[in-house]
């Protein structure tokens, strides 16, 4: 059983859903991160996302934007996002470790030694966020040689061809966005997609996480109440660490505030 498939099956025995929080490896500093990684699992993160600093994050907004440039401004590189990786493992043994990155980091590390070594730093699963699923299958050949579930997303308008393509090529989990665009809360999620969600559960495909513009208990709630395992939520913790720069214990304890408060609002009724 992988680490997804028996935090699932916990939260299901304690009628919970999961709550994700993500933030940028090395962000603001490589050490700083590891300490807010640390939060946010002691906040009661169910799962974590974990995005490798990029030049060019094309799928997220001004927020998470400036979080990719503080560290790879802090000299954040692929061997100091490993070590992070390590070192969170090290700290706790059972939590799902997502990392969303992008296909040309990938591609300059060698795709299998990538998914080889981030296997051996404690990662689960990978999602690309720039590789639709046409493209991402060759990926996830690589990634399942290593034992690394591919993570697919699923955009609110997909077709039925598209959705059985990410039902059955997704594993740990399926990333089910709220609404089209960017990462952000400037834009609020849209209603939960019911219908979609019901449609992941008829083709049986891995449980999904809804995500974008998630930044309230309520949104954390109303993902729970429409059929989703859980919510992710990006750019509110991010906001966080960008508001509190200059002072370290004021940040961590926001952090773990934050996530203790969102991960109150999975429990269903």
């Amino acid at each position: 059983m992988s680490r997804y498939q028996a935090r699932f099956a916990s939260l299901a025995e304690r009628q919970q859903g999961a709550f994700v929080p993500f933030v940028t490896l090395g962000d603001p500093t490589p050490q700083a991160s590891i300490a807010q990684i640390k939060a946010l699992i002691d906040g009661g993160a169910d799962a974590l996302e974990l995005g490798m600093p990029f030049s060019d994050p094309v799928a997220d907004g001004p927020v998470i934007q400036r979080a990719n440039i503080r560290a790879l401004e802090a000299g954040t590189k692929f061997q100091d996002c490993l070590q992070i990786l390590r070192e969170i493992r090290a700290y706790d043994a059972d939590i799902p470790i997502g990392l969303l990155t992008y296909a040309n980091l990938l591609f300059a590390k060698g795709v299998d030694n990538s998914y080889q070594q981030l296997r051996e730093a404690g990662v689960d699963s990978v999602l690309l966020a720039d590789t639709p699923v046409r493209e991402g299958i060759r990926f996830s050949a690589a990634a399942k040689r290593h034992g690394i579930a591919p993570i697919f997303i699923a955009p609110p308008d997909a077709s039925d061809a598209l959705q059985q393509q990410i039902a059955q090529h997704s594993e740990g989990y399926i990333y089910l966005l709220s609404r089209a665009g960017v990462t952000g809360t400037d834009v609020a999620m849209q209603s939960p997609a019911t219908h979609l969600l019901q449609r992941f559960k008829s083709l049986q495909a891995a449980p999904c996480l809804l995500g974008f513009g998630i930044s309230t208990p309520d949104h954390v709630s109303a993902a729970i109440a429409a059929g989703a395992a859980g919510a992710i939520s990006g750019s509110a913790v991010v906001a966080i660490i960008e508001k509190n720069l200059e002072n370290d214990p004021q940040r961590l304890a926001a952090l773990q505030q934050f996530v203790a408060k969102m991960k109150a609002a999975t429990l269903k009724e």
